[in-house]
């Protein structure tokens, strides 16, 4: 399944990922010695239960040593920074680049979803945007990476054959036809490459 990337595209401006089952794991192995500073903010939908307050923001922060927060309604989405979505939230990036919190019904089950993220910022960041379809049970996440790849950005998924779950990578690469499908030793040092100044 891997597909390697032909060539590296222009300077980006954003990084979305999306997760689920396997994801917490995933995002530690890319992220481990990859702190800031980074050209562009790493925006990142996990899926979580609604019911109770997420550690995500903090874990990131102690695991991985970078600036790990969770995204708040109106606050800027800043280059060096790690946003995770709050639970029960959509998470979207508005025109000015800012971040926005829906209580919209949930999408392929999932609230925060991934689609709407990645369909988010393939509105605000253009071709400016690199999105990445990590390890998780459902499809949520093919329809955000595919309007990414559609607005002109970089479309990139875990190589099915590794992942924790492969039904997610697997839905994105049908629908998204992603730039380069990577296990994630490779796609490490890709995103070096992506967020370094």
């Amino acid at each position: 399944m891997r597909r390697a990337l032909q060539h590296l595209p222009p300077p980006i401006e954003a990084l979305a990922i999306g997760a689920s089952a396997g994801g917490i794991d995933a995002l530690i192995t890319l992220f481990s010695g990859l702190e800031p500073p980074w050209r562009a903010p790493v925006i990142v939908v996990l899926h979580l239960p609604e019911d109770h307050d997420s550690q995500l923001a903090g874990m990131f922060a102690r695991r991985l040593g970078i600036h790990a927060v969770e995204a708040a309604p109106g606050a800027p989405a800043e280059p060096g920074h790690f946003y995770v979505a709050p639970p029960g939230y959509h998470l979207l990036v508005e025109a000015g680049r800012t971040f926005s919190l829906s209580c919209e019904a949930p999408v392929q089950f999932s609230r925060p979803s991934i689609d709407v993220l990645m369909e988010s910022c393939a509105d605000a960041y253009g071709e400016s945007l690199a999105g990445l379809v990590l390890t998780g049970a459902n499809e949520d996440g093919a329809e955000g990476l595919a309007a990414i790849r559609a607005a002109g950005g970089l479309a990139l998924a875990q190589d099915p054959d590794e992942a924790a779950q492969p039904a997610m990578p697997q839905a994105a690469i049908a629908r998204a036809n992603p730039h380069a499908v990577l296990p994630l030793a490779e796609l490490r040092p890709l995103l070096e490459k992506l967020l370094r100044p």
